[in-house]
């Protein structure tokens, strides 16, 4: 039988049960840690108040259509080259969100933590998120902590559920069912950067590598698109599993197959050289900055342009076309650098666990 005192440390420089317990030092950690970084009422209520009436019609005069969407984070190691857990928990989940064509507008934040996290870490991972959300123009509304015991954790776990509402321009809110025949399949971005760069951060001893995530928030793009008068017919980030999991979920979904050509996947050479390393293959690879759109012929020319001038897009190009399935189930087709046509897979099983 383990019996915790119950009387509270006093406050330190690392996590304790204590801080768990939802006491005075639960209350410290909250007025010291999270609420300068989020800008929340110091009032700790049990709940957040949402304007879900502001607009509560688009410019059409029709009510106003809301996402809502839950993830959770449990990367390996809490820091990578390029973010940290708390630039991921923003970004993915409001990338989620611009996927269906919402703008991000309220976030809440779920953390449990492991006995012995460093606050400085934990605070450095909070102002990330601090300053995601506000490139978002998202508000983290509402919170939880929890501390579980040294070694039964893994330093800090968070999930974040968000609310969106759906652009205005988005008549036909972008999804699945909207892809069509003739359709143009559209990557906005190199792949598999983030999942290389998590790993080489793993394998430091086996692998030298300058890879940076991707990691970067895609709704100021999806805005852009919708600036623009492009509406795609649907939108996929690729995270887990990556390009080809994706395309695969959208063939499966749509009905249709989807013909790729190989020779027009952007992938960076240190990406390239880490799938030849640890045998991974690339179109497999996670991303956290990255999304494939399918786009009506005539809006090709016009996304892309569109695209290019964003930072996390610079090397957007098209990738390849849909068309009626041509077989019993709906497929993924690459042309490959031979001029032949081999099936794209989903990912089966784990390849890098604890990337995201």
């Amino acid at each position: 039988m383990n019996l915790i005192c119950p009387v509270e440390h006093q406050a330190g420089t690392h996590i304790t049960l204590a801080h768990g317990a939802g006491g005075v030092q639960t209350r410290k950690l909250v007025e010291t840690v999270f609420l300068p970084a989020f800008g929340a009422d110091s009032n700790q209520e049990d709940a957040a108040l949402l304007d879900m009436c502001t607009p509560h019609v688009d410019s059409r005069g029709n009510a106003a259509r809301w996402a809502m969407t839950t993830d959770s984070y449990v990367v390996n190691p809490l820091e990578f080259p390029g973010g940290n857990i708390g630039d991921l928990a923003v970004a993915g989940t409001c990338n989620d969100l611009a996927m269906r064509g919402a703008i991000p507008k309220y976030l809440s934040a779920g953390f449990i933590l492991e006995e012995g996290l460093s606050i400085t870490l934990l605070t450095k991972i909070v102002r990330s998120m601090a300053a995601q959300a506000k490139d978002a123009g998202v508000q983290i509304i509402t919170g939880d902590t929890k501390v579980v015991e040294r070694g039964k954790g893994d330093g800090v776990f968070i999930n974040t559920a968000g609310v969106g509402v759906v652009a205005d321009e988005f008549i036909d809110v972008p999804g699945i069912n909207n892809i069509a025949a003739g359709n143009a399949v559209i990557l906005s971005n190199d792949i598999g950067r983030h999942g290389a760069a998590v790993l080489a951060s793993r394998e430091q001893t086996a692998f030298d590598s300058d890879i940076v995530s991707d990691c970067a928030l895609l709704s100021p793009v999806v805005g852009s698109l919708a600036s623009a008068g492009i509406v795609p017919r649907a939108m996929r980030d690729l995270t887990r599993g990556g390009l080809a999991t994706a395309l695969v979920e959208m063939a499966d979904g749509s009905g249709m197959d989807v013909h790729i050509t190989e020779s027009q996947i952007p992938i960076h050479p240190m990406v390239d050289a880490a799938c030849e390393v640890f045998g991974l293959n690339a179109l497999q690879v996670a991303n956290e900055g990255c999304f494939a759109l399918f786009v009506a012929e005539s809006d090709v020319e016009k996304a892309l342009g569109v695209l290019r001038q964003w930072p996390q897009c610079r090397a957007a190009t098209r990738i390849g076309v849909v068309r009626e399935a041509g077989a019993a189930r709906p497929r993924v087709l690459m042309q490959t650098a031979f001029g032949s046509d081999r099936l794209v897979h989903a990912l089966s099983g784990e390849q890098l666990p604890r990337i995201c």
